[in-house]
């Protein structure tokens, strides 16, 4: 298992942006976090490498491209469609969720609304072999 790890998370909301940082200051691996404003950001940034990411974390609603959009971009892309997406969304709906497992994702998080639980989550992401990870109905949807 890897000890670096260099996330892009696109979000639009600032609150949300900085208690991402604050969770992954607190998680022991080295993290590099890069966080973008919204999708059009984050297209740029993996675009433009150095650096490219290890991993995405995405949010859904964001002005702009949305994530549904940026997710379809990533994936449909050769070069990028490898990159293992993480949506992170304060939704739940089926129809959002089954969406984006259809667009490509990897796994879809509903954002938790506690500092551990939020740890918790964003560790057991880390922790997925991503080579061999298929995600299926039963593993797609994590809960803490």
């Amino acid at each position: 298992m890897q000890n670096n790890y260099t996330i892009f998370y696109a979000d639009d909301d600032a609150d949300d942006l900085d208690f991402f940082r604050d969770v992954t200051a607190a998680i022991d691996k080295n993290i590099d976090l890069f966080t973008h404003e919204n999708g059009n950001q984050l297209l740029v940034a993996v675009r433009n490498p150095p650096p490219s990411p290890h991993i995405i974390f995405l949010d859904l609603n964001m002005p702009g491209k949305d994530g549904f959009e940026v997710l379809k971009e990533l994936k449909s892309s050769e070069e990028y469609k490898n990159i293992p997406v993480v949506i992170f969304s304060t939704s739940n709906d089926q129809q959002n969720i089954l969406r984006t497992r259809e667009l490509g994702a990897n796994l879809y998080i509903t954002k938790p609304n506690s500092f551990a639980k939020f740890q918790k989550s964003i560790e057991h992401t880390l922790s997925i072999n991503w080579d061999v990870f298929n995600p299926s109905l039963d593993n797609f949807i994590y809960t803490v």
